[in-house]
């Protein structure tokens, strides 16, 4: 019998990448999208779950149970939002979902996609290393079969984009150079989806805490 995985952010850059790898894949039975809205993709193995506010689930949807992996892609750029924006996206999104699939999937591999940086003394000056070490501490205390945190560096789109803010525009127009500084400096959209694929499903064997350098070694090598 097929997985059942939840993606969360599947209309995002890595997201979505993650979602078309677990619809691909003979491994997954079943892919449960949690959006706020209709994203009007549809797939025989899809099924989209509506959910008007993050911060509040139904009692007991069918689509939390029996659950064996969660890639949870929900994020936001720094300077994007307000500071009390950034960390209910960063702190709170997570843990709301967290708190409600552990009672109903405690079984499940939870990946959380956050970032290089992350602080988890939690007490970095900066918001963005601050929060996600943060959310990190508490994730892992929830009590999953497995808790992993990706922290790539600067990701790459591989599919063009409109660029965030000018500070994206430079990295990517300068993403030959940064290739040039290590496995520790940047990584592929597509590669660090599939790093959380297979960790999350396909059973690959990682530490709790993923750097970049670490989730290019998960890689298939042909």
């Amino acid at each position: 019998m097929g997985k059942k995985v939840i993606i969360t952010g599947a209309t995002g850059m890595v997201g979505g990448i993650a979602q078309e790898l677990c619809l691909a894949s003979d491994q997954v039975d079943q892919v449960i999208s949690i959006v706020r809205r209709p994203s009007g993709t549809e797939h025989e193995k899809l099924q989209e779950l509506i959910v008007p506010d993050l911060l509040n689930y139904e009692p007991d949807p069918v689509g939390f149970q029996d659950v064996d992996a969660v890639l949870f892609c929900i994020g936001v750029y720094t300077g994007a939002v307000a500071r009390d924006e950034f960390r209910r996206i960063t702190v709170d999104i997570p843990m709301a979902f967290a708190k409600h699939l552990h009672a109903h999937s405690p079984q499940a591999i939870f990946c959380l996609l956050s970032g290089a940086g992350a602080d988890r003394t939690e007490k970095s000056r900066f918001m963005f290393a601050k929060d996600k070490g943060v959310v990190e501490n508490l994730l892992s205390a929830v009590g999953f079969q497995a808790f992993h945190t990706f922290r790539p560096g600067y990701i790459y789109p591989v599919t063009p984009r409109d660029e965030p803010n000018l500070s994206y525009r430079i990295s990517r127009a300068l993403y030959p150079l940064i290739r040039l500084m290590g496995n520790n400096a940047s990584i592929k959209s597509t590669e660090l989806a599939q790093g959380m694929f297979e960790v999350g499903v396909a059973g690959a064997s990682a530490e709790e805490i993923l750097e970049n350098r670490d989730i290019l070694a998960l890689l298939p090598t042909s």
